[in-house]
């Protein structure tokens, strides 16, 4: 089994449910042929660096798997089917690169906690010591 990343871009005038219509479709054309998604990333609105079908903008997704080099073509096919689809990559990750997608992930996780250790530390508001002010006498 391969390790893989694809990113794709949908067309911008879909709705957020129409957005992860799509996004669950093609989750579930992995998940039909054998692959485990390990990781799903939504990027969001993002702009385009060159128009695409008189488009400026698109909602980028990226999903890693794992799976056998046969799913990846289904995959595409599946890709080039739907009129949503902007444009898309797949690729295999080798060594180097899954040891830092795993880091990232990580490092991504830790940042979310962080973030949600953030408001309860705000909710319960430290007390600073008050400070005087002392006029010099000219």
């Amino acid at each position: 089994m391969n390790h893989y990343e694809t990113v794709f871009i949908l067309t911008p005038v879909l709705s957020e449910p129409q957005m992860k219509e799509a996004v669950e479709k093609f989750k579930t054309v992995l998940t039909s042929n054998g692959a485990t998604v390990v990781n799903e990333e939504n990027w969001g609105m993002r702009k385009l660096a060159y128009p695409i079908q008189k488009k400026t903008t698109g909602f980028y997704t990226l999903l890693e798997f794992d799976g056998e080099p046969t799913i990846v073509n289904k995959l595409e096919t599946a890709y080039r089917r739907d009129e949503k689809v902007l444009r898309f990559l797949t690729f295999r990750l080798d060594k180097y690169a899954e040891e830092y997608a795993i880091k990232r992930r990580s490092l991504k996780k830790t940042a979310k906690e962080e973030k949600a250790a953030e408001p309860a530390a705000e909710a319960a508001p430290a007390t600073e010591p008050a400070k005087e002010e002392t006029k010099k006498e000219d």
